[in-house]
């Protein structure tokens, strides 16, 4: 095992909470915007993760990002006659994003960042110790 396969497994995990960050950060800017039909009102989307793992070993060796996938929830139905984007009916359609949750996920996933950033200069710091003591 490779004592450098540390900074593979913190950097695949600062790989996947970048983009965590930027969906929340997607889905935080579009909050508010509102559409005329279901179809095309913007949707929460959600990053999909998946344990990598090296072929021929059993444990898992970082992760790896599979994709980003629209929520599925039904967007918000609210009745505003008076509305420019309203259809014929007066609703408008906003999106299922929870403010609150998306709150909650960016601090999560900014602590999981900075925590993958500790790990790098920790593995770092003793790597440099490690070369030190042969002199």
């Amino acid at each position: 095992m490779s004592s450098f396969r540390i900074f593979d497994i913190a950097g695949s995990a600062l790989s996947a909470q970048s983009v965590r960050l930027n969906t929340v950060a997607s889905n935080l800017a579009n909050a508010d915007a509102v559409s005329g039909d279901e179809n095309t009102v913007y949707r929460a989307r959600l990053p999909v993760f998946q344990a990598a793992a090296e072929p021929g070993q059993d444990d898992a060796a970082g992760v790896r990002v599979l994709g980003v996938v629209e929520s599925q929830a039904a967007p918000e139905k609210r009745y505003e006659p008076g509305h420019p984007l309203a259809d014929a009916q007066g609703y408008v359609y906003a999106p299922n994003v929870n403010v609150v949750e998306e709150m909650a996920n960016m601090i999560s996933a900014a602590r999981s960042y900075q925590s993958s950033v500790d790990v790098m200069n920790t593995a770092k710091d003793l790597a440099l110790a490690t070369l030190n003591l042969g002199r």
